[in-house]
């Protein structure tokens, strides 16, 4: 008797939420591929016509991930056009609201140690997600004069490690939990210290 009921290719995908909620509950590294089948109401053997093994299974929560979080940073993006710099901000916001939200595909896609060059497919989409921020730097950067404009890869960069540094140390469980500052407020005054420097936004801004 089938459990659930999982058929035509449900299981896959059931296989992937039993995960996240294991990820999210006890890491990546934590569980075993006999508890996601357990999570998910099939056997330990159901699994491996699905996924060679438990980081294929984590590979594929994390390609996930990265989709959903491609597709919040593009809204963001959109949404604050056309203003180049309303759009970039919106884009570190997504960030943390991303983090926030999707704990177990945060989790997979970041701190599971998954290369983003295991398959294809997850490098088609990590790069994706990467374009949006680098073309928001990109558009926001037209307004440096040309000798004083950094890469857009370079200024990407610096704001996703802004981002990231911001959720790792003070959205999640850390010792910076303990900041007086909220994860949103340290990510907009970093941003806006960054801009400065770069002389995109004034000193009263």
């Amino acid at each position: 008797m089938r459990k659930r009921g999982y058929h035509h290719g449900n299981l896959r995908q059931a296989l992937v939420d039993a995960a996240l909620q294991l990820i999210e509950a006890k890491g990546p590294t934590g569980f075993t591929l006999s508890e996601a089948a357990k999570q998910a109401g099939v056997t330990p053997a159901a699994v491996y016509r699905h996924f060679e093994g438990r980081e294929d299974l984590i590979a594929e929560a994390a390609r996930q991930g990265y989709e959903i979080f491609a597709d919040v940073m593009q809204y963001a993006y959109d949404k604050g056009q056309p203003s180049a710099l309303a759009a970039f901000e919106a884009t570190g916001r997504a960030y943390l609201a991303f983090a926030r939200k999707y704990p177990g595909h945060y989790i997979a896609m970041f701190e599971s140690g998954i290369s983003v060059n295991r398959t294809p497919e997850l490098a088609a989409v990590v790069r994706r997600a990467w374009d949006v921020l680098e073309n928001a730097a990109a558009d926001l950067s037209q307004h440096i004069p040309p000798d004083r404009r950094p890469p857009a890869a370079m200024f990407s960069a610096h704001i996703w490690a802004l981002s990231h540094g911001v959720v790792e140390l003070f959205a999640r469980n850390s010792p910076g939990k303990q900041s007086p500052f909220s994860p949103e407020d340290l990510l907009e005054s970093g941003i806006g210290v960054y801009l400065r420097g770069l002389g995109l936004i004034g000193p009263d801004d």
